[in-house]
């Protein structure tokens, strides 16, 4: 299988989804439009990933590729073929398909607990994992859900937190591709931010990680294999 993968900021980790792929052997295409506005068309790939980024999904003025990116996800979905957009990309994915982003009202950050909806427990990949799960998050932004869409997950901030479209595409507000290495990396490389997000990070870290974090980690995992299963 082949899969394009979107990356939307300098810095992208593939983490957990990256294993899952790779475990399966896919053929990756890397596009990184934030650099050079380039894109992959629906012919050109099996699946597509849109990973996160520091932008809004509204920040045309900024990344003007950002609305050419939201039609390929509904191209990719309309032709059948599984769509995976992770933070900002759930983000994306709910702007292609009619929903609202709302900016700055649903802060997150850290290994927090995201909780399956019904529809969530009998769904093909979120059923892989517990009903309630400690799992990566870092974000201020927020959506409705588009129309016709199956709601997976909530938390206490965010409320739409997965959400499925048709057989296989899927927009997940929390990071489950950001293992323990992930989140190591971003607190190393962007000490200020994420203190700012959450004030003594950089020092609780590493005692969190051993615990909420090694429990994330294996449900990323699962969540990622399940996804890249629908691909088969």
């Amino acid at each position: 299988m082949r899969v394009a993968i979107v990356e939307n900021t300098r810095i992208t980790h593939h983490g957990q989804v990256g294993v899952a792929l790779h475990e399966e052997a896919a053929l990756i295409d890397l596009w990184k439009p934030w650099s050079d506005n380039a894109l992959p068309t629906t012919d050109e790939s099996d699946a597509l990933v849109v990973f996160g980024g520091e932008q809004s999904a509204t920040d045309d003025h900024t990344h003007p590729y950002l609305p050419a990116l939201a039609d390929l996800m509904a191209a990719y979905t309309q032709a059948g073929k599984p769509v995976l957009g992770i933070c900002l990309g759930s983000q994306l994915l709910a702007r292609a398909f009619g929903a609202e982003n709302h900016l700055g009202t649903a802060p997150e950050f850290g290994w927090v607990d995201v909780t399956l909806t019904e529809a969530g427990r009998a769904d093909p990949v979120l059923s892989q994992v517990p009903d309630t799960f400690p799992i990566f998050q870092w974000h201020s932004d927020t959506f409705t859900l588009p129309e016709g869409s199956v709601h997976l997950a909530h938390s206490a901030t965010a409320h739409h937190q997965a959400f499925r479209i048709g057989r296989a595409t899927y927009g997940t507000q929390f990071h489950f591709e950001a293992s323990r290495s992930v989140v190591r990396d971003w607190t190393r490389t962007f000490p200020d931010l994420t203190e700012r997000m959450q004030p003594g990070w950089t020092t609780a870290h590493p005692g969190i990680a051993t615990t909420r974090g090694a429990e994330a980690d294996s449900h990323g995992l699962v969540l990622a294999r399940a996804w890249v299963s629908l691909i088969l």
